[in-house]
């Protein structure tokens, strides 16, 4: 996977969309206390990006407030999935072209066969703007949510996300 390749591809996109987006490149995130600290830097809001599986081989991104702990049953059972853990980082690679840490909504232009259905948290449905990875933890941008829920997701084949508390 060349990273630089993977994130041109976002970019290209982003601007053949005409979204708008705020770049900010920094060390490689590690925490979630350095995203925040960044997503403050952006004015955005600070989300994390969860790949998970359930043993049916069925994939979900899961974007979450930053502050909300995983609840991995109560989504479950939210979705209808008998039980949820986290995906493997060959899994991520393969579907998405990212690792872990730098997972995030954006990665979806990767998942062309639609095995990946994307959860966002309700909270996150009303915010304005939110930071996201293009596919590597060294950059970060903020981007209006409205352009990912109405231009990015249909643009990718995966507007039938699902909303879940």
């Amino acid at each position: 996977m060349d990273k630089g390749y993977v994130q041109n591809t976002i970019f290209e996109l982003l601007s053949r969309l005409g979204i708008g987006y705020e770049k900010l490149e920094h060390s490689p995130i590690i925490t979630m206390k350095e995203g925040s600290e960044i997503a403050y830097k952006l004015g955005s809001t600070s989300c994390k990006n969860l790949f998970l599986c359930n043993k049916r081989q069925e994939y979900f991104m899961l974007m979450l407030p930053a502050d909300k702990k995983l609840s991995a049953k109560n989504v479950a059972r939210q979705i209808g999935s008998p039980h949820l853990s986290f995906a493997s980082a060959e899994d991520m690679e393969r579907l998405l072209h990212t690792y872990p840490g730098a997972v995030s909504v954006l990665s979806l232009i990767y998942d062309k066969e639609k095995r990946v259905q994307l959860l966002i948290d309700k909270g996150l449905m009303n915010v304005t703007y939110i930071g996201c990875h293009p596919c590597t933890n060294t950059c970060s941008l903020k981007i209006k949510m409205e352009d990912i829920l109405t231009v990015w997701l249909p643009a990718t084949g995966h507007d039938d996300m699902k909303v879940i508390e």
